[in-house]
This record gives structure tokens, C-alpha cells and sequence, in this order.
């Protein structure tokens, strides 16, 4: 079964059109990565699934539900809204964490502001946080940061920060997991530590997409590559029909680039 259904998706910024009637589907627990140029619509493809832009036209379905549709006249309500945001989570390339808070605190601070919205909430507050924060360090182990909960984000590398925010985004259980170049901001030698927690979440069957320019990790990690060009989906398959024989002569002339 799909968990994923993007059809006919369309965007535009003034006169040119980024998106140009993008179609596809993801079957869960499988990993999607997309690569192509840069301009070539990835991470504005990602900024639309994930609500962060508005798409022109088409439909976006995850795990059942329609969560966006173009065509839809009446707008949802703000907790509706956040209600179908839930079900997706974005690593950022920029880590974007909040300075003055913890990394347990940047990890928990938007379950903690979701739970509000539980009409159980005012009476079992105490219990709820605590459960949140003990889900927090949890996550905090399982990316090897355990012994950083008390530390502000000035005080973690960039690998650590980005860690974080990895944990941050799997703190509300998303249906799907979006990463936009995860590791564009890290050093090369910090770039290893978070390709092995994608790899690790790969391995627990976590349904991710995957904006990089790593064609290798793509290549390790993917289930399914697709790689787009001017706004367009030019080819997709698998990591071998991808990588090891492509058919399509600009997919050819874009990973030629790396071999040199």
C-alpha cells in the first residue's frame, strides 16, 4: 500500500514554473531518494509535501488522507491543519534549532505544544510531559547523544546539531520522514555520523525521502531513486536501473559529473 501519493503537483513562482506535473507514490517503510541539479525542484518538491509551500495544483496524499488538495475551496482549520502537519516530519539542511533551548528541549518542546491540543491534557499535564520527555532521551539514545541532554545547541558540533534535529522530527512520530540535503552544512568528515543514523532508520524500515547529492549513500540507502530535471520527474526506478544503467542520456550526462 501507497503511504505516499503525490498526482499531478504543479508550482510556480512568478512566471517559472519549478514543479511541472509531478506524480509518484512511496510504499511505506521504503526509503525514495531524489537527486538532480540544483534548481532542478527537489527541495521545493519537499517544501510542498511538507506544507511549507503551496503547491498550484494537484493532490497530496499520506497514508490514506488527503492532506493537501489544490482544488479544495474551503481552507482547513488551524488544528486540522496542524493535525495533517504531524504527519510528516523535515530534517532541515540548516539544523535550524532553537539557541536557547536544550537539545531535550529542542527535541520535546513541539510534542510538548501539540499535547495542548489533547483535551485530557489539563488533567493529566504532569504525566504527558513526562512521558514526552522521557520519549526525548529515548530518542536522544538512539542517536548516540545521550550524554548532550543539558547542552545548548552552541555547544554541539554540527553533526550533533544535526542529530538533534533528526531526533527532533521523529519526537512526533511522523507516517514519513523528509530530509533536504541533510549533510550540505557539515564538514566532510562529520558527513559519516548522519548518514549512519538515515542508514540505521533505513534498517527499522522508516519511510523517508531523501533530497541529496550523495549519490552513493542514494545508492546504498534507496529502495527508489527518482531524479529530476527542469521541474520534471526524467527517470526513476531502482538504485541499479539508476546508478548502474540509465537509459535516460540527461540522467547519464548528471551522473558523469560524479565519475569524473
Amino acid at each position: 500500500m501507497a503511504i505516499l501519493e503525490v498526482n499531478g503537483l504543479r508550482k510556480s513562482f512568478g512566471n517559472v514554473e519549478v514543479l511541472k506535473d509531478i506524480s509518484f507514490t512511496l510504499e511505506k517503510g521504503k526509503v525514495l531518494s531524489l537527486i538532480g541539479s540544483s534548481g532542478s525542484g527537489k527541495t521545493t518538491l519537499l517544501r510542498c509535501i511538507t506544507s511549507l509551500e503551496k503547491a498550484d495544483a494537484g493532490t497530496i496524499v499520506v497514508n490514506g488522507e488527503t492532506v493537501f488538495d489544490a482544488a479544495k475551496k474551503k481552507a482547513d482549520s488551524p488544528a486540522e491543519r496542524r493535525r495533517k502537519q504531524l504527519a510528516v516530519g523535515l530534517v532541515f539542511q540548516s539544523f535550524n534549532l532553537f539557541p536557547q533551548y536544550t537539545a531535550l528541549k529542542n527535541i520535546t518542546l513541539a510534542a510538548e505544544l501539540a499535547a495542548k491540543d489533547d483535551p485530557s491534557y489539563k488533567a493529566n499535564k504532569k504525566q504527558m510531559l513526562q512521558q514526552i520527555e522521557q520519549k526525548g532521551r529515548d530518542l536522544l539514545a538512539q542517536v548516540g547523544l545521550s550524554e548532550k541532554a543539558d547542552s545548548y545547541p552552541w555547544q554541539l558540533s554540527g553533526g550533533q546539531q544535526q542529530r538533534v534535529s533528526i531526533a527532533r522530527a521523529l519526537c512526533m512520530d511522523p507516517k514519513i520522514l523528509f530530509f533536504d540535503e541533510p549533510t550540505s552544512a557539515l564538514d566532510p568528515e562529520l558527513t559519516g555520523e548522519i548518514l549512519k543514523v538515515i542508514q540505521q532508520l533505513a534498517q527499522r524500515h522508516m519511510t523517508m525521502v531523501i533530497v541529496t547529492h550523495e549519490m552513493t549513500f542514494a545508492r546504498e540507502v534507496s529502495d527508489e531513486v527518482i531524479f529530476m530535471d527542469d521541474g520534471v520527474i526524467a527517470a526513476e526506478g531502482t538504485p541499479e536501473e539508476i546508478f548502474v544503467s540509465p537509459k535516460n542520456p540527461r540522467l547519464r550526462e548528471f551522473l558523469n559529473k560524479f565519475n569524473d
